[in-house]
Order: structure tokens, then C-alpha cells, then sequence
């Protein structure tokens, strides 16, 4: 009974889509368990790179099952123009299924997030503006859409009509927009309908089946652990659950069947949209990240935020995720720095801090305390061993998993599908 999730942990971007992908090959199915289009992977497959940002990685390994769990909310829109684009590509995207208790993105969610977005100013979350947080609120007042109602059309009207009775009063009172017409959302809904109904399933009664029949199974998170509702920055984080014990209640699977929680961590840090980020660097290095990294945002195409490995929030994911074992990527990206800087610990109001602080305003007033690791200038990316790295960057690498506080299995040296060393297998 091999269950086993991977998530992010830190702020997201770590390189979940690699390790997926590393992994796909060994799966039998991939399971993303929440978030929605506001997440994205990048995959590298010999010289083609795909971009995926609702859609489970496995989606491109071809013995594998690719599954969106009712913990994810779904703009069909997205999820049709996506398996279009790959089936242009060669890819089979017969084998995916979907939940039919996943949640709906309407066109008045997307509304509402970008208006609602643009109304708090200043102090605006740094949402994807792609109706995620509205849906995920309708879902917890029970007013929400959900992919089987889209085969009821006299359900579908009521839910969509009670759940307009409110928000047109927010949208044209408040916001001074014009209300929305229930009956022009319901007529796109069905139009969706019919060609997603070839994936729905009883994901949960398959995933479990399959689990019993002792087939792999990969739980995917989007976003990271500092991203999670309850665990992350609030409320500057997702309207979800990336944590380890979101793979339970988003895919429907009992917490006794994970057998291994697998957190990938980025050899630096990045964060994309607003909150507090201790390391984060606005300087020529962090430029050099930036740039050398490729970071910007898959899904949103924004500059991702820059800064040195923070151990604390490592440590932290290890212990709310309860994780196994780490996969550290884009080491390569380090190469060529002199000494690297990660931040061990925070000074708060003049007091050492080992830990991530549970209070907001100490976090927002973190400073990093830095030591100093040897870096490296030479080339990486080829390296299929352990032994293979330099010495100061095998140091590094040890430094970062004895803070860390979990054993670091495997190591990505680059951005290809091959340019990983896997020093313990996950499987």
C-alpha cells in the first residue's frame, strides 16, 4: 500500500513538477488533492517544456493515471483549453479522471477575486485574480457549484440563483458593477458539461481500490507549506490545505494509508505575491537568483521574490508535514557564488529565535542570522552521484539537511528530466 505525497515546503515554486514527474515513471496514479489554476508546474522532457497548471504532472508519464481529487476547484475553461493544448502536443490525456465532488470556478468567483483584489489597495493578499479564494469560500458557506451538479440542470439553476442572490447585491452595491444574469452562467456551465463528462469518476472509491490492490499512489500538493490556510503566513497564503494532512480530506484517502511524505525544498527561497519573507534579498544577489533561477511565476508570470535557504521554515515543514524525506532542487543555480549565506535562525526584539515564530507581527519583524557555507564554481549539472558534486557543494547540501531535520533523497542539478541525483530511493 505505497502512498506517498509530495508538497512543497516553502512558500511553492520549490519544483514539485520534477519530482512528480521523476517519480511518474514509477506510479501508477498521480492525485492532485487541492488549489486550483492559481498553481503551476514546469516539467522538462528532452527538449520540450510543458507547463502545467491544473492538471496532475503524472498527466505526462504514459503508464500513469492522472487523477484531480475533490479537494481541488476546477475552471473547466481551463482544465479543456489545457488537455487541448497537450493533445496538440502527442499527449494522451484519455487516462485522466476527475471528481465529480470537486468544486466549480464559476465566471462570478473570478469576478469577485479580481474586484475584490482591487478593492483592498494597499492591503491586497496578492491573490492569482483567478476566482481560487471565492470558490473555496463558497464551498465552506455551502453554497458552491460542484462538477456533478453540472449534470442536473434544475439543481444547477438553484444553486447558481441562490448563490447570485448575494453576490449580485455585494457586486453592484458595493462595488458599483453590473449584477450577473444566472441564467447566462448556468447555459456556460452546460456547455462545459458535456465534454468533461468523459473523465468524472468516483475518484475516491478508485483511489482507494487502487490502494488496496497495492498499486502507487502519488498525492500531489500545489502551492507550499507557507502557503497552507491553516499553517502558512496568514492571511497572506492560499485558501487551502498543501499540507500533508490535505492529501486525507482532498483526495479521500485515511491518514493510516500515507506510508511516506515526500517535502521538496528549493536551495534558496522564492515566494511570489505579498507577505513576510525574512531572507528575502534586494540586492545585485538577489537579481542574480532571479535571473540565473528563471523565477517567474508559471501560472501568473510574475517576478518571484529572492532569498537565501531560510532553515527555520525547513524545519517547520518537517514537522507540521511530518515528512520523510526532503528533494532539494536547482542546487545548480548556486553555482558560482563565493559563499552562500542561509539563514539558521532569526532575531526577534533582540532575542535569538531557532523556530518559525507562531505570531504574525514577530514573524513580519524577523531578521535572518546568517552563517556563512563555502560555495562553488564548478558546473553541476552533469553530476549523477552524490559524489559526484563538489565538496563544498556536497557540504552544503549536508549542512542544509542536518538543519533541516529530515534526510535529503534526492538532489536536482539542473532543469531536464535526467538532471537529478537520487541518493534514496522514494519508492
Amino acid at each position: 500500500m505505497p502512498a506517498l505525497v509530495l508538497l512543497g515546503a516553502q512558500w511553492g515554486d520549490e519544483g514539485k513538477g520534477k519530482a512528480t514527474d521523476l517519480l511518474g515513471g514509477s506510479v501508477d496514479y498521480v492525485v492532485r488533492y487541492q488549489g486550483g489554476n492559481n498553481a503551476g508546474h514546469t516539467v522538462v522532457v528532452g527538449d520540450q517544456k510543458y507547463a502545467l497548471h491544473l492538471l496532475p504532472s503524472g498527466i505526462l508519464s504514459p503508464g500513469c493515471t492522472p487523477v484531480i481529487g475533490n479537494g481541488v476547484v476546477i475552471d473547466p475553461a481551463v482544465l479543456l483549453s489545457e488537455l487541448r493544448g497537450l493533445n496538440e502536443r502527442g499527449i494522451d490525456t484519455s487516462k485522466l479522471l476527475v471528481s465529480g465532488n470537486a468544486h466549480v470556478i464559476t465566471p462570478y468567483n473570478v469576478t469577485l477575486d479580481k474586484v475584490g483584489e482591487r478593492f483592498l489597495g494597499k492591503r491586497k493578499i496578492g491573490t492569482t485574480g483567478r476566482g481560487i479564494g471565492p470558490t473555496y469560500a463558497d464551498k465552506i458557506n455551502r453554497v458552491g457549484i460542484r462538477i456533478q451538479d453540472l449534470y442536473d440542470e434544475s439543481i444547477l439553476t438553484q444553486k447558481v440563483e441562490a448563490a447570485l442572490e448575494g453576490k449580485n447585491q455585494l457586486l453592484t452595491k458595493l462595488y458599483n458593477r453590473r449584477a450577473i444574469d444566472p441564467a447566462q452562467i448556468v447555459e456556460e456551465m452546460l456547455q462545459y458539461a458535456e465534454q468533461i463528462k468523459p473523465y468524472v469518476a468516483d475518484t475516491t472509491l478508485i483511489i482507494n481500490n487502487a490502494l488496496d490492490e497495492d498499486k502507487v499512489v502519488l498525492f500531489e500538493g500545489g502551492q507550499g507549506t507557507l502557503l497552507d490556510v491553516d499553517h502558512g503566513t496568514y492571511p497572506f497564503v492560499t485558501s487551502s490545505n498543501p499540507t500533508a494532512g490535505g492529501a486525507c480530506t482532498g483526495a479521500g484517502v485515511g491518514p493510516t494509508k500515507i506510508s511516506r511524505v515526500i517535502g521538496i525544498l528549493k536551495a534558496y527561497t522564492t515566494r511570489v505575491g505579498s507577505g513576510p519573507f525574512p531572507t528575502e534579498l534586494f540586492d545585485a544577489d538577489g537579481e542574480a537568483l532571479r535571473r540565473i533561477g528563471g523565477e517567474r511565476g508559471v501560472t501568473t508570470g510574475r517576478d518571484r521574490r529572492c532569498g537565501w535557504f531560510d532553515a527555520p521554515i525547513a524545519r517547520y515543514a518537517t514537522r507540521v508535514n511530518g515528512l520523510t524525506d526532503f528533494f532539494l532542487t536547482k542546487l545548480d543555480v548556486l553555482t558560482g557564488w563565493e559563499e552562500i549565506p542561509v539563514c539558521v535562525a532569526y532575531e526577534i526584539d533582540g532575542k535569538r529565535v531557532e523556530e518559525l515564530p507562531y505570531s504574525q507581527t514577530d514573524f513580519h519583524h524577523a531578521k535572518p542570522i546568517y552563517e556563512n557555507l563555502p560555495g562553488w564554481s564548478e558546473d553541476i549539472t552533469k553530476a549523477k552521484t552524490f559524489a559526484d558534486l563538489p565538496k563544498n557543494a556536497q557540504a552544503y547540501v549536508k549542512a542544509l539537511e542536518e538543519m533541516s531535520g529530515a534526510p535529503i533523497s534526492a538532489i536536482g542539478v539542473g532543469p531536464g528530466r535526467t538532471e537529478t541525483i537520487e541518493i534514496n530511493s522514494f519508492l
